[in-house]
Formats: C-alpha cells, sequence, structure tokens
C-alpha cells in the first residue's frame, strides 16, 4: 500500500447554519486507529439531506469541530486491532458512520463491507446509505406485499429512486410523485406504475382513481412537512405512514386521533436502527448488493462534485435540483 500521510483534505463545521458554515481544509490530520476501527482511503463519498441536517443544526452535532457525511467507498489502507470482521488492507469496501467528507476516515469495522466484484465503482457509494433505506422501509417498515399499490413522495430523488425499483423488483405497484416531466420520466423509467406531477395534477384525487377508491397500502414520505397531510388522507384503511425524512421541514407535532378514522399505523424509522447489529448490517447489505447485481437495480449518479465544492452540491440537493446521487471526489 501507498505510505499515509499525517495530514488530508477535509470538510467540517464549527457552528451550525447555511452552506457558509462548511469549511474545507487541506490539513486535517489522518485520524489514529482504535480497537475495532479500519482506516479507510474514500474514494467517493455519498451526499445525502441527514448531511444537512446536522449542518443547518435540525439533528445536534455531537460535537464541533463535527466532518460531515455518513457514506463513502474506499481501499483499507490500516487496521486497528480487535475485530475486523476479516476485512484486510487493499480490500475495496463501503461504510457507513460519521465522518465521510475526508480522504481518510477511521471506520468502525463492523459498520463496513466488502464490495462484491460485480459491483462498479462509484456504484456501492451512491448506494449504500439510500438503498438501505429503501430496502429496510420495504422489509421492515411496512412489510410490502406483492400487489400493493404504494405512495412514493420525491419519486425521482435519492431514496425515491430505490424505492421505486425495489417495489417493482417485488412486485408491489409504485406511485410516484414529482415536480416535473423530467422527473415523472425518469421514475417511470425506473419502474414506477405512475407517477403524478403534482405541479399540476391533484395527488390525492388520482391516487384514489388508480386504487379504485381505495387508497394505498403504504406511503414512503421523506419529504416531510410540506406533504404529511397529503400523505394521511391517501393512505388506506388499515395502511401505513412511513415518514422518513424532513427535506421540506420537520412534521410538527401530531394528535394521534388523527389516524382513528382508518386504523393508521404512523412510523418514524431511521435505517441505523434496523441495521444495529453486524448481522443485521450484512443481510441487508447482501441483499441490496444481490439486488443490484441480479435485478439490474441502477444507483443512479447525478453527479461527482469535488470535495472542495461541496457547497455546491448542498445547494443543489436542497434546491431540488438533482435526480438520483450526489458524490464527492475527495481528490479534488
Amino acid at each position: 500500500m501507498a505510505s499515509i500521510p499525517t495530514t488530508q483534505k477535509a470538510v467540517l463545521i464549527n457552528k451550525t447554519g447555511g452552506t457558509d458554515v462548511l469549511e474545507y481544509t487541506t490539513d486535517l490530520p489522518v485520524p489514529a486507529l482504535v480497537d475495532g476501527q479500519i482506516l479507510v482511503k474514500n474514494d467517493y463519498i455519498g451526499v445525502n439531506f441527514i448531511d444537512t441536517y446536522f449542518r443547518s443544526g435540525l439533528y445536534p452535532a455531537p460535537q464541533f469541530p463535527y466532518i460531515l457525511g455518513r457514506e463513502a467507498e474506499g481501499t483499507v489502507v490500516k487496521t486497528g486491532g480487535g475485530e475486523t470482521y476479516g476485512l484486510k488492507e487493499g480490500d475495496r469496501v463501503v461504510w457507513m458512520g460519521e465522518g465521510a467528507y475526508a480522504e481518510y476516515t477511521g471506520v468502525a469495522a463492523k459498520n463496513a463491507i466488502k464490495i462484491p466484484d460485480g459491483v462498479a465503482p462509484k456504484v456501492a457509494a451512491a448506494a449504500l446509505l439510500q438503498g438501505l433505506t429503501a430496502l429496510t422501509l420495504v422489509r421492515e417498515a411496512h412489510a410490502v406485499k406483492p400487489g400493493d399499490w404504494v405512495l412514493v413522495h420525491a419519486a425521482a430523488g435519492g431514496t425515491g429512486l430505490w424505492l421505486v425499483q425495489l417495489l417493482k423488483a417485488i412486485g408491489a405497484r409504485a406511485i410516484g410523485t414529482a415536480s416535473t416531466q423530467e422527473k415523472v420520466d425518469l421514475a417511470l423509467k425506473a419502474g414506477a406504475a405512475h407517477v403524478i406531477n403534482y405541479s399540476h395534477e391533484d395527488v390525492k384525487t388520482k391516487v384514489y382513481e388508480l386504487t379504485d377508491g381505495a387508497g394505498v397500502a403504504a406511503v414512503f414520505d421523506g419529504v416531510g412537512k410540506s406533504t404529511f397531510d397529503l400523505s394521511l388522507e391517501c393512505v388506506a384503511r388499515k395502511g401505513s405512514l412511513i415518514s422518513f425524512g424532513n427535506a421540506s421541514g420537520a412534521v410538527p407535532p401530531v394528535t394521534i386521533s388523527r389516524l382513528v378514522a382508518k386504523n393508521v399505523r404512523l412510523m418514524r424509522p431511521t435505517v441505523m436502527n434496523y441495521i444495529v447489529t453486524r448481522e443485521e448490517f450484512e443481510h441487508y447489505s447482501n441483499e441490496l448488493f444481490e439486488f443490484i447485481i441480479r435485478d439490474g437495480l441502477d444507483a443512479r449518479i447525478h453527479d461527482v462534485y469535488p470535495l472542495s465544492e461541496v457547497a455546491r452540491a448542498q445547494n443543489d440537493l436542497e434546491g431540488r435540483k438533482t435526480t438520483g446521487k450526489l458524490l464527492l471526489d475527495p481528490s479534488k
């Protein structure tokens, strides 16, 4: 392996706020390892809405300075002591955790997994967090069955495209929502049974038309505040409203009696609580890789931004200017 430098490029924050608080540095120390960790030289870093939540203060950072980023793929360049789950120097891995906006990250080995040979470069970084989010949503948050009608908001977004593809692969019928014809076409290409352009179509009316007046078995809502009421209106009797994101802001407190009218199940899950154990992480990661290799699920990559242009990447994400996944290249 090439020698490991003492300093690296990284992006950190010392306070919360807009993209102006993102600090790009070229002289951050490369982390030292503790037992159970591996040092990964990151090749591609995933950009996710959760990064903007920590930057803005919607989610509290554990300390300052704080390195953003929750996933990356790269090469193991060093291993620490303790259990490393068979991972060794030279392995190509993808991982989830903290501190991804950097050239090198000390990663808990239990949160990293070797990338199968059939998965091309960039794909694992583009797939892991959003793909596992979508997979655990359809397996555990609401166990989707073949034939179910399911509503997916922001169907052309990163997690939305994974949901649409997975729903088709398991035999369900996805109804997507999107704001432009380009995004409608993208979600249809990914496998949605129907996509509603909410810029000029009424979502609730169309949902009930498509489902013969029953509503959908589940709504997967990563938008949050602006769509919550609509989602509750579209769900069927004994259906599930799965609110998993805050792209438009956090959902206000909910009066629980609102669920009574249709015996609706309401859940606010996070993927991290579905993959707490090594067994859970391996199970869902390997199932996701299997979907990618066997079923050809597409980790659509919108663009790869230089790490130094992280503010542009986050502005594009928050401004709804993107379709699919945003990646950062830490070498630039």
